[in-house]
């Protein structure tokens, strides 16, 4: 079976075709995935909901080439990486994929810039510096290039990891849950940010467990038992930009927002 193509003859950045994924439990055989069929294309900000157990991670990981399907074939950028190694692998998420969690994963005594500099020490890259310095520029942290992560506040950790995720311009950013572990202010920066990088062209899956902040996606998605259930166009997303414009602003928190933020969102 072949993946699909758009109306301009290229593919999805993923396409995916009658996955499932089964774990061998002893005697219990548990179909994590069924049976699901889904493109998403060059471009797109799309959420992935559902309930604990619904299938989602297990997709997200399979789409992030963290784990392969059991049955079905999964193409990204037109490639089947279906049967491929782990080696193999290992390269495609290096070279095409941006990972954000809702743990920000920073190293404890290692400054933001040494951070955003990893993904390329593995993939061997050049002009390393200067790159991760534009990285933590266009998330609004350029003034904050040697700090430490107990040196920054959790919107600014998360804003490292996006940096992070970006410096080796993948075909796909992936985010897991990103504002689970953010403030109310904090989140809204932070899908400010994403949705400017989405207006800039790139191509966002998030997985999250909020209406509110899934309603700020083009597309949404949902998962239930294994199986997808619903695909639905959000005909008006929330604009992050204004959402932030309506909370309150406590005294309290001035010293929790970088200066160089409005540059980063707007």
């Amino acid at each position: 079976m072949a993946s699909a193509v758009t109306p301009d003859g290229t593919p999805p950045v993923i396409s995916v075709r009658d996955i499932s994924k089964i774990y061998d439990l002893g005697s219990t055989r548990v179909h994590a995935l069924r049976h699901v069929d889904l493109d998403i294309h060059r471009g797109e900000l799309i959420a992935v909901m559902g309930p604990s157990g619904s299938g989602k991670s297990t997709l997200m990981n399979i789409i992030g080439c963290l784990d392969q399907a059991s049955e079905g074939d999964y193409w990204l950028d037109g490639v089947n990486v279906s049967d491929m190694t782990e080696d193999e692998l290992a390269r495609v998420r290096n070279r095409k994929m941006g990972f954000v969690f809702q743990q920000f994963n920073l190293l404890p005594r290692t400054s933001a810039l040494r951070q955003v500099q990893l993904p390329m020490i593995y993939s061997g890259g050049e002009d390393r510096e200067s790159r991760a310095i534009e990285a933590l520029k266009a998330v609004g942290l350029g003034d904050r290039l040697d700090h430490k992560p107990t040196e920054l506040s959790g919107g600014q950790q998360q804003r490292v990891a996006v940096a992070r995720a970006l410096v080796n311009n993948p075909t796909l950013i992936m985010a897991d849950e990103p504002t689970g572990a953010l403030d109310t202010r904090s989140g809204q920066e932070l899908l400010a940010i994403f949705q400017r990088l989405n207006a800039q062209g790139k191509t966002i899956v998030m997985v999250t467990h909020e209406y509110d902040v899934a309603m700020h996606c083009r597309r949404i998605v949902r998962f239930k038992d294994g199986r997808l259930v619903a695909d639905e166009s959000v005909e008006q997303p929330l604009d992050a930009l204004e959402e932030l414009a309506k909370l309150p602003h406590f005294a309290d928190e001035e010293d929790e927002l970088a200066p160089s933020i409005e540059e980063a969102i707007s």
